[in-house]
């Protein structure tokens, strides 16, 4: 009898121990995400952090400020613009309109678009829209492309764009329309399409020029063009949603969420890795990792905001971190989104 107690109080103390190690090592990563958006060199973090698994919240942190003139602390339901995260919201939206059988992938756009004055819509079709291979500049619609499309890689917001006059075609409902369902889908009620109205209730875009100096941008440039590939309104805790609803089977069916996954084309991002990684559609797919992960970026200087949306499956973990400044000096622009992928990375969330 004393032999069975003694087993028994064995395995309880070597119980207790492995969960007071595993705590330990649950509280180290949130402890160096704290130390690390206390530094000052290369730069400061000003944003919000957001760690999310099934469902539950395991890191939130709001640090600095909605206006840097005026001080006004940031909160965690605040709202961001997306920047180039809205990549990913056009393709799901496209890609609902392939499993309706009104878009296919792999025709020449100017099956949708007869009147387009552009001849490269005899060749180039939206899977090439939406993986950026289909040969068009970053910015402008009427340069020659740059390859023959299928063929290479060039990021391209004005591919997003073209996308989407089809979408809107081809649905017979405006972005707008088709954004604000989809959102209320997945219950984002802290996020938009960009109006008059919904605009004012973004916290405001800084710029750092590379001197240092800071520019504090009181209206956003970006028109209605931009908002299918680089600009919608979204909270932190909303991109955790967008995340469950989006990878969790509630906007796509397996063969259209497998499109979206899967890619032809691969492309370096210094966020994810220095060799190339595979991109999907509006999605960076890494498996080349140690573990698999889904994700992109957004970044524009002009405008002043820096966001990285991770996913991953395994574990169904969101790690989002979203800043309303935005640095001109790129070597130092996604710092702190690179160093705090690199500590979850490494944590026990993700084993």
């Amino acid at each position: 009898m004393k032999n069975i107690f003694n087993l028994l109080y064995c395995i309880l103390f070597i119980s207790l121990s492995s969960c007071k190690s595993y705590a330990q090592q649950e509280n180290h990563y949130k402890a160096q995400i704290d130390s690390l958006i206390q530094n000052k060199t290369p730069r400061s973090f000003n944003g919000v952090i957001l760690i999310v698994q099934n469902g539950k919240t395991n890191y939130e942190k709001a640090y600095g400020y909605t206006n840097f003139d005026k001080k006004t602390k940031l909160k965690i339901p605040d709202r961001f613009s997306t920047m180039s995260i809205a990549k990913q919201v056009t393709a799901t939206l496209v890609l609902q309109e392939v499993q309706n059988g009104t878009i296919d992938l792999q025709v020449p756009i100017r099956k949708y678009l007869p009147n387009f004055k552009y001849k490269w819509a005899d060749t180039v079709t939206m899977h090439q829209l939406l993986n950026n291979t289909s040969g068009l500049f970053s910015e402008q619609l009427d340069r020659p492309l740059k390859f023959k499309p299928g063929t290479a890689f060039n990021y391209s917001n004005i591919g997003y764009y073209v996308a989407g006059l089809v979408l809107e075609k081809q649905s017979g409902k405006s972005f707008e329309q088709l954004v604000t369902a989809i959102f209320n889908k997945c219950k984002m009620n802290n996020s938009a399409y960009p109006t008059e109205l919904t605009s004012k209730l973004l916290v405001k875009g800084h710029t750092i020029k590379k001197e240092g100096t800071v520019v504090l941008n009181e209206k956003l440039s970006m028109k209605p063009i931009d908002y299918f590939g680089s600009h919608l309104i979204v909270s932190a805790p909303d991109l955790a949603k967008w995340n469950n609803c989006l990878h969790n089977g509630a906007l796509l069916k397996p063969e259209a969420y497998n499109l979206m996954t899967s890619y032809t084309i691969t492309d370096t991002h210094k966020v994810f890795s220095e060799n190339p990684i595979g991109y999907g559609y509006g999605l960076r797919i890494n498996d080349k990792a140690d573990i698999f992960e889904i994700g992109h970026t957004g970044f524009h200087p002009n405008e002043g905001y820096t966001a990285v949306n991770l996913y991953y499956p395994k574990r169904k973990t969101s790690v989002i971190v979203i800043e309303n400044q935005a640095f001109e000096n790129f070597d130092i622009a996604y710092y702190f989104e690179q160093e705090i992928r690199k500590i979850v990375m490494k944590s026990t969330l993700l084993k």
